[in-house]
């Protein structure tokens, strides 16, 4: 059995006897009883407070991570996110896009590398992805620049929306909002092609506190789709329409969500959900979940909890992308802390962790949600231990 297998008052036994303590000796470095660390270590009382395990664990001279044992990767460091950041912000203030500068990267690898950008994104691994997205989006403006193609636009076009939604993700939503309207300038000649673009304005519009100018922009987006042309083209519109109705519930218009999701549920039950050229990951379950998530934003977080709870049962959304169901996650973890429902919070904040670590550990949200789990009280052994590796107080 590994040190992580193993309950947490055996391994405070294991760690005492290879530091040569008996029972008594812990005891008294901790001003308490005998009789409580035997209890301990047979498992008899729990340590369920981060504070006391921090207590033990500076007695026996070991982290507190090593008590509470850890299945998940450890964190990626704060340092290399901000560096990351740091390039693609660079990347996104270059304007060197000379025609006549060799090596221009051809549109068939370019697209693969854009594809594998996508991946990333939806398996949330975003280090990796601030890691390719500078080098991407130099080669996406330097191909665009030099044939000025449809096929090389909607590949630059794709590289903002994908930083774009990377970066609102990772706290930095005028950033994002940049490379969504760096999308909206290449693809202003392309209806469809602006349409995805308008998808993360939406999303940054939103985070920065601009519900309002996020509708303003969604909602004429979905007017101007009104037929399939392009292949995928309705897939856009219900994208479009569930990204209004998360704008339009932090307008406190419950009306207008209502309206805007009976439409995406629609079309979402027409359309062939298989053929997305467009990237958006629109389909039946998209909608269900933006039902939980809009009726939050509304401040009816009980409805939140309830409407979860049937999205549980029926487990279409185990479809989506591990990035969408974390976040997804995220935002009930919040419905259950706003109905006063600590441990569902934390459970779910776990959940979040397992299915996407970086959704969780990176997100200024996540940290949001552990802040308000330590001001409830003691915090359980898991989202303690997460909230040590994130780098948190508790």
């Amino acid at each position: 059995m590994t040190n992580d297998e193993l309950p947490i008052g055996r391994r405070v036994a294991r760690l005492r006897s290879r530091r040569h303590m008996t029972q008594q000796m812990l005891a008294d470095r901790l001003g308490r009883s005998k009789s409580w660390v035997d209890k301990v270590e047979r498992g008899v009382r729990t340590l369920d407070r981060f504070s006391v395990i921090a207590e033990v664990a500076t007695v026996l001279c070991v982290d507190p991570t090593l008590l509470l044992g850890r299945d998940t990767p450890p964190p990626t460091g704060g340092a290399s996110v901000a560096a990351g950041i740091d390039a693609v912000r660079a990347a996104l203030a270059r304007y060197d896009t000379d025609p006549d500068r060799p090596a221009a990267t051809p549109a068939g690898d370019l697209a693969a590398r854009v594809g594998h950008a996508w991946l990333a994104y939806e398996h949330a691994d975003y280090p990796g992805l601030l890691r390719a997205l500078p080098g991407l989006l130099g080669d996406a403006q330097l191909a665009h620049a030099a044939s000025g193609s449809g096929k090389t636009a909607s590949l630059l076009v794709q590289a903002y929306r994908i930083t774009a939604s990377v970066l609102v993700k990772l706290g930095q939503a005028d950033l994002s909002w940049f490379a969504a309207d760096r999308a909206m300038a290449v693809a202003s000649s392309d209806p469809s092609l602006s349409a995805s673009a308008v998808v993360p304005l939406g999303q940054a519009l939103r985070a920065l506190g601009c519900a309002r100018l996020a509708l303003a922009a969604t909602v004429p987006a979905t007017h101007r789709i009104t037929t399939p042309r392009p292949p995928g083209t309705m897939l856009l519109r219900g994208a479009l329409l569930v990204e209004a109705a998360r704008a339009a519930a932090a307008c406190k218009d419950a009306n207008g969500v209502r309206e805007l999701l009976d439409q995406a549920a629609s079309i979402a039950a027409q359309v062939n959900h298989g053929d997305d050229p467009c990237r958006v990951g629109f389909c039946p379950a998209t909608v269900t979940l933006a039902r939980v998530t809009t009726a939050a934003d509304l401040g009816d977080a009980h409805e939140a909890v309830t409407l979860h709870a049937e999205v549980v049962a029926l487990g279409q959304w185990l479809r989506l992308p591990v990035e969408h169901r974390a976040a997804y996650l995220l935002d009930v973890a919040q419905a259950h802390l706003l109905v006063g429902d600590l441990l569902a919070a934390g459970r779910t904040l776990i959940q979040a962790d397992r299915t996407a670590p970086s959704e969780v550990r990176l997100r200024p949200a996540a940290r949001t949600v552990i802040a308000e789990l330590t001001r409830g009280g003691p915090l359980p052994a898991d989202v303690a231990s997460l909230a040590t590796a994130i780098g948190l107080p508790t």
